[in-house]
């Protein structure tokens, strides 16, 4: 049974993408973000949408893991387009009207615009964790955030925490899934009624989803303590990665070229 969404799964395939170091990853998809927030338009998309597709192509990553997590966030895309196209008792020319409620052109766009934006910027972060194990994401955002280390911030534990955050979303939702399947073979119906009656019906399966998790973190909590682990002060690494040539290329080139998109659309 495969876990809904795809988010910290990592895919083991040999590709350029997998190959390049973590930090490399990270700095292409903050200047990605940038490129992302900068543009203004739907040809600033377009330009955004082909740096996301030749990615995905290099990546070599299955297609459908990257659609499974879009559908994470459908409902946002839905509340998106929705939110900027429908207008209550408009003024100006619609393009449907049904009673006081309308659908507006100018409004649509937008709300396209937005969910184009939120796509492509879920397609790029799904493809960070989907190409990056997360020990090397781990030790990624210690080099990083190491400056912080300065001022008393425990960036080591903050890094485990978000690592392990990213490990367990694959696994929270295999569980659902299969506490689904059993309360469905038990004779539960979650797809009738209204909306509240709905709701009543998942308690079945929050109760003892939460029950699992918090048992879960008990268990890696003890593991975690019983190999004498004291947070990242003073930690080493089986496996020092390092950033070649390749990598620096690869980055400087990757995000010169973005930021300069940002600044030209």
């Amino acid at each position: 049974m495969r876990p809904a969404v795809p988010f910290g799964q990592f895919v083991p395939i040999d590709s350029p993408v997998h190959r390049l170091e973590a930090r490399a990853k990270m700095a292409l998809m903050a200047a990605f973000t940038i490129l992302l927030f900068s543009v203004s338009g739907f040809a600033g998309l377009a330009a955004s949408a082909a740096i996301a597709a030749a990615a995905v192509a290099a990546s070599r990553v299955p297609l459908r893991l990257l659609v499974r997590g879009l559908r994470a966030v459908s409902l946002l895309l839905a509340f998106t387009v929705l939110a900027h196209s429908l207008r209550w008792n408009p003024a100006t020319v619609s393009l449907v009207r049904v009673g006081p409620v309308a659908l507006d052109g100018m409004g649509l766009v937008t709300g396209l615009f937005f969910a184009v934006r939120i796509v492509l910027l879920v397609t790029g972060t799904s493809l960070l964790t989907l190409t990056t194990t997360p020990v090397s994401l781990t030790d990624a955002l210690v080099a990083v955030l190491s400056p912080l280390e300065k001022v008393r911030v425990p960036v080591g534990d903050l890094a485990m925490m978000l690592t392990i955050a990213l490990r367990f979303i694959p696994t929270t939702a295999e569980e659902a899934e299969k506490i689904l399947v059993a309360q469905s073979a038990r004779g539960a119906r979650f797809d009738k009624g209204g909306p509240m009656a709905r709701a009543r019906a998942y308690v079945p399966v929050l109760v003892p989803l939460f029950v699992n998790l918090f048992r879960r973190a008990e268990d890696l909590a003890v593991a975690m303590e019983s190999r004498c682990y004291r947070g990242g002060r003073g930690r080493t690494r089986l496996h020092e990665s390092r950033l070649s040539a390749a990598d620096w290329f690869a980055m400087l080139a990757g995000s010169g070229v973005m930021v300069a998109l940002a600044l030209l659309l």
